[in-house]
């Protein structure tokens, strides 16, 4: 549809019928792929560079980093073809794009996602997507003002397993649920030493996934109890050798959901396991949903998922269900949300449901800190499926 049409479209339907961000960009965007621009050029780039040229509808056309030679490095390694840029400003000037993909040291997401909204860019951004909730709030604000749109890491609900635990839960397969547990950790990252300091962290590297899993399956947490640590007050780095660790390496979380239901996080870098930050590649189970008639085990962890094994009142034999993941990876969130621009269609992922994990960790933070119950003010639509 062209714009005129849009326009003539839109002025007969009258003030009444209202488009959504999504379905407006679809109908209006002139070019037929949506133009990406990808921040941040280190490890996690390897994965979402290759996933986000399988699409026939995405177009990388920006690499940035501000040690400039690992972009010009990754437009080679992948042939991408983009102009790179050393820094953010650099490439807002520069050639013109739909979406920024923000893959940075997490500790700067909130003050480049800012900028690239300012600009009138969608977003996509790896968790979490601002430093607090309030930050993150003003984002959503902003983008919603502006008729954009923002989304945050992880794409845990984008898996069969996830579909296939949300409705079993739904249909009563567990009874009434109870209990839920999710565990993720290994010895820590020397690659970068931001995971360590502050506002790094194992909650917001790792605990975020098993939080975001939880809340989409249980519903939005009403309150969060938690206890953080630093076990090892020092950390080696490949680049920087010995530096001082001011973020929990070590973390356990409560959450109070409604209807009773309590789950717990724990998640660190302190935790040897002999297939360390692989795990998720073996038959153990990272979350554990327990009802009075039921439960389910999620084989590998959120973020790889290897099936479901699932035990109740009616078949008390193990069985393992939705082996396959059909595809599903964890980097896939940017491709899958820009596919969904252009299509005009919404994605399962939404804002609101990181902002509500986001505001868990910082209320987690608060609660260490105090020795108190932290209660939650954020929501988001649920169930998820």
């Amino acid at each position: 549809m062209s714009r005129q049409k849009f326009l003539q479209y839109t002025a007969a339907a009258g003030a009444a019928v209202l488009l959504s961000s999504l379905e407006s960009f679809a109908l209006t965007t002139p070019q037929k792929k949506l133009r990406v621009a990808i921040i941040g050029c280190g490890s996690v780039s390897n994965r979402y560079i290759p996933h986000l040229q399988t699409s026939s509808m995405i177009e990388i056309v920006s690499l940035c980093d501000i040690k400039p030679e690992r972009a010009v490095n990754q437009n080679k390694k992948y042939n991408v073809n983009a102009q790179t840029y050393p820094n953010i400003d650099k490439m807002l000037a520069g050639v013109p794009f739909d979406m920024m993909v923000t893959l940075t040291d997490m500790q700067v997401h909130g003050d480049l996602n800012k900028k690239a909204l300012q600009a009138g860019k969608h977003v996509w951004s790896e968790k979490p997507m601002a430093n607090t909730y309030a930050e993150g709030k003003a984002l959503l604000d902003m983008a919603t003002k502006k008729g954009l749109r923002i989304w945050g890491a992880p794409a845990v609900v984008n898996s069969p397993q996830f579909v296939f635990m949300s409705k079993s839960i739904q249909e009563g397969k567990l009874g009434k649920v109870a209990s839920a547990h999710g565990q993720y950790g290994h010895t820590g990252p020397t690659w970068s030493s931001f995971f360590y300091e502050e506002l790094g962290g194992s909650m917001p590297d790792l605990g975020v996934y098993n939080m975001a899993t939880l809340t989409g399956l249980l519903g939005p947490a009403r309150s969060v109890m938690a206890m953080l640590s630093i076990v090892k007050p020092e950390r080696k780095i490949d680049e920087k050798g010995i530096i001082k660790v001011k973020a929990e390496d070590n973390a356990h979380i409560l959450l109070e959901h409604d209807n009773g239901i309590i789950s717990h996080v724990m998640c660190g870098f302190n935790f040897f396991d002999p297939y360390g930050h692989e795990a998720g590649t073996t038959d153990q189970h990272s979350i554990q949903i327990f009802g009075d008639s039921g439960n389910m085990r999620l084989i590998g962890y959120d973020w790889e998922t290897n099936g479901v094994i699932m035990v109740n009142a009616e078949n008390e034999k193990p069985t393992l269900y939705n082996k396959d993941s059909e595809g599903y990876v964890w980097q896939e969130g940017a491709t899958k949300v820009g596919e969904a621009m252009l299509k005009g269609t919404e994605p399962r992922i939404n804002v609101e449901h990181a902002l509500h994990v986001l505001e868990i960790i910082e209320a987690a933070r608060k609660s260490s800190a105090s020795g108190t119950k932290i209660k939650l003010q954020s929501k988001f639509k649920w169930p998820m499926i």
